[in-house]
């Protein structure tokens, strides 16, 4: 899989593979119905705006393989009221059904941390819905932890329930204690 930094063009595509995961992964999770009724439409205003704006967050990346994208992700400076300076977000990563499986979600995952860190933050948090199973195990497989924070998420037809999990960024200095029990700042890889 090659991964790039998403342009204007590719807002179609990334609504059509936002709109087939939610699809594959939501039911059960969300309301049917509205599952049901979402259309690539919904979403392409959405990252029409984010792709044409010339801000340097957020970064959108895009995975492809033999000319077809199959996920994206797309990381900023934390919004979290509560989130230290230095604290970046993986707002979305979303793989087309299709890809489940064939570790193109870590290396989505991977280049979206690697923008991160290269942007200066020590580390990242996201947010994932507290039912779902299986982007939890996901993002625990890569390193990531719940930090006990939740909020609801409104989106009008219903409300949910996200968790926030959190990770120290490659190369972040952090603060260690050493034998004595003194703080000194080391670099963690």
């Amino acid at each position: 899989m090659e991964v790039r930094r998403a342009a204007a063009g590719d807002a179609r595509a990334i609504a059509e593979v936002h709109v087939r995961s939610w699809k594959a992964a939501f039911p059960g999770l969300l309301p049917q119905d509205y599952l049901d009724a979402l259309q690539p439409e919904d979403r392409l205003p959405g990252w029409q705006h984010t792709l044409e704006g010339a801000a340097p967050w957020p970064v959108v990346l895009v995975g492809e393989e033999n000319g077809r994208m199959v996920g994206f992700v797309e990381v900023a400076p934390s919004g979290d009221p509560d989130a230290e300076e230095r604290t970046g977000e993986v707002r979305t990563i979303y793989l087309d059904p299709a890809a489940w499986g064939a570790g193109c979600g870590v290396a989505l995952l991977d280049a979206g941390v690697s923008v991160l860190a290269d942007g200066g933050f020590a580390e990242a948090i996201l947010w994932v819905l507290h039912s779902n199973s299986r982007a939890r195990r996901f993002y625990e497989r890569q390193g990531w932890w719940p930090d006990g924070a939740t909020k609801e998420h409104d989106w009008h037809v219903f409300v949910a329930t996200d968790v926030r999990y959190r990770r120290q960024l490659p190369g972040a200095a952090v603060m260690a204690r050493d034998g004595a029990g003194q703080e000194s700042e080391k670099s963690q890889s």
